[in-house]
């Protein structure tokens, strides 16, 4: 019996082990029966607390999963495989910089273990922090060249950079050693430019039987298996691959769409009329010659709606530095929570124009790294769109552009695309309810805010590409450059599925949702949409 489970009877020792064991593989109701018992017997005990806040981060409970690890970690408050897990669930709820600062701790108490250094690099990623990832990343390898998943996000990082061959290669490295590495299957599929065969089919096939082959490998090979699928014109097969996928994620954790509606139209509600914020005109002491937020422009939306093209056109503009999907403004706002004592928005009455421009200046400080060689710079997080009361009153001077696609195409992609932590996407009628709230919150907050809120529609641009690049540098107060219309030249790290898209000149055939025809009908029912009519 190891030391972590001193303390255990020998029965309760081995249930603790089981549903290590299945939680190592992501079967969460399996971990559960295991551990059923022994959290009867054992509720305190540090190791039967650490197995639970495991479950409860894997069925998307992170408050309680942090607390109770929390409760474990003080017990054990030198145990390097305990702040690990904490930095984990942290990740998980989003509350990167806690958990960046209890991985480097499980680092240093234990440097020699690839784990630690793993999960430090995947959280390091989330934050856009690219090379201390790489770095973390390179040394989890170095100590364990059979890391499959930490090669597979080197591969990841090469794809970024527009590696593509290179990233190809490792993939394929990886799953020649483990068949059933579901990251080096997707990693694969999301090149976007490789087409699967008939041998790689049967080869994903045989995988998602392998007992080796955990949840998440199962979820990433059945999206890699439902592209495989749909380049060989087989629909009806690439759509039951990604049902199969899309109800293993969901077993974990499910989406109270009408909770979530409500949620939205309440925070709309809050910020309507809009509160007294950071004064917007310059040259005040405290602001000084320019309005707070000029420096930024967030690009928002649906994830697949067309946010990495946009920013991939502003950033090929010599002013601006494209930074990706940073976390940064969800943080400021969970900080001021956190000071307060309240969730967001319950405390939005209470703020002053101070207060609003402390946020703002602190959402610059953190940014700062991106203002470094260029004197503006991109926010590209989707989901910033249910924030853009929050940003009009913390940065009066930034641009928000809010990215449309067509309703059925953005929705379908999204079931297509393995997009962690967004559950939305598992099911048609969560979809659907999800961009009716994006695109209600939209249409408000653009004609509350014309001048600052941008609806951009990815159609139009590709009817008239000329046209509405100038309308967007207009829009964002930049001078045009042929650049912009070159965009697909620039060799920037790109971090998003749609990497290696934004690296070709556009394309006016990326309709995908016509090639299923009536097969998609349950997803138009969803949106209100007439049936497929050939």
């Amino acid at each position: 019996m190891t030391a972590r489970l001193q303390g255990l009877t020998q029965a309760a020792a081995q249930g603790v082990m089981a549903a290590a064991q299945a939680l190592d593989a992501g079967r969460m109701d399996e971990a559960s029966r295991h551990l059923a018992g022994v959290a009867a017997t054992h509720p305190e005990h540090p190791e039967v607390l650490r197995m639970m806040a495991g479950i409860l981060g894997l069925r998307g409970q992170h408050q309680d999963a942090v607390h109770a690890m929390r409760r474990a970690l003080a017990q054990r408050p030198t145990d390097a495989t305990y702040h690990n897990t904490l930095g984990t669930l942290l990740g998980q709820a989003g509350q990167f910089d806690a958990a960046i600062e209890s991985l480097r701790r499980s680092c240093e108490l234990q440097p020699n273990t690839a784990v630690g250094w793993y999960n430090l690099g995947v959280i390091l990623t989330r934050c856009v922090r690219n090379q201390e990832a790489i770095d973390a990343l390179q040394r989890a390898v170095a100590l364990a060249p059979d890391h499959m998943s930490a090669r597979a996000l080197l591969a990841d990082m090469l794809r970024m950079r527009g590696r593509t061959i290179d990233a190809a290669a490792e993939y394929r490295r990886v799953i020649a050693e483990q068949p059933w590495a579901g990251q080096a299957w997707w990693g694969l599929a999301d090149l976007k430019t490789l087409r699967f065969d008939e041998q790689d089919i049967g080869r994903m096939q045989r995988a998602l039987q392998q007992r080796e082959a955990g949840d998440d490998d199962r979820i990433a090979i059945g999206f890699a298996l439902a592209k495989a699928f749909d380049d060989a014109g087989r629909y009806a097969d690439a759509l039951a691959a990604l049902a199969q996928a899309n109800a293993i994620a969901r077993r974990r954790q499910g989406w109270n769409r009408a909770g979530y509606s409500a949620a939205i139209s309440a925070l709309n509600a809050t910020f309507t009329p809009p509160p007294a914020g950071a004064p917007e005109a310059p040259g005040t002491e405290s602001l000084g010659p320019e309005p707070l937020g000029h420096e930024v422009i967030f690009i928002v939306g649906l994830p697949r709606s067309g946010s990495t093209l946009v920013e991939q056109i502003l950033a090929s503009h010599s002013s601006v530095e494209g930074a990706g999907e940073l976390p940064d403004l969800p943080l400021v706002l969970a900080e001021e929570s956190r000071r307060r004592g309240l969730p967001f928005p319950r405390w939005v009455n209470a703020m002053q124009p101070a207060d609003w421009e402390r946020l703002g200046r602190r959402y610059l400080e953190r940014t700062a790294h991106w203002r470094r060689k260029r004197p503006v710079f991109t926010d590209k997080l989707p989901s910033n769109w249910i924030y853009i009361g929050a940003i009009r009153a913390m940065l009066p001077a930034a641009r928000i552009i809010g990215c449309r696609r067509d309703a059925l195409e953005t929705c379908f992609s999204c079931y297509r695309q393995r997009l962690d932590n967004n559950e939305y996407t598992r099911d048609f009628d969560d979809l659907a309810s999800f961009w009716r709230d994006f695109d209600r919150s939209l249409r408000h907050w653009s004609a509350l805010h014309p001048t600052r809120v941008l609806e951009h529609d990815y159609e139009a641009l590709l009817h008239d590409p000329a046209g509405r690049i100038r309308q967007l540098l207009d829009f964002c107060g930049l001078p045009f450059e042929e650049a912009c219309l070159r965009f697909h030249e620039n060799q920037r790290e790109v971090r998003s599925p749609s990497a290696t898209q934004v690296r070709q000149p556009l394309r006016a055939d990326t309709a995908h949702a016509p090639r299923y025809g009536a097969l998609l009908d349950p997803l138009r029912a969803a949106l209100g949409m007439a049936p497929w009519r050939g």
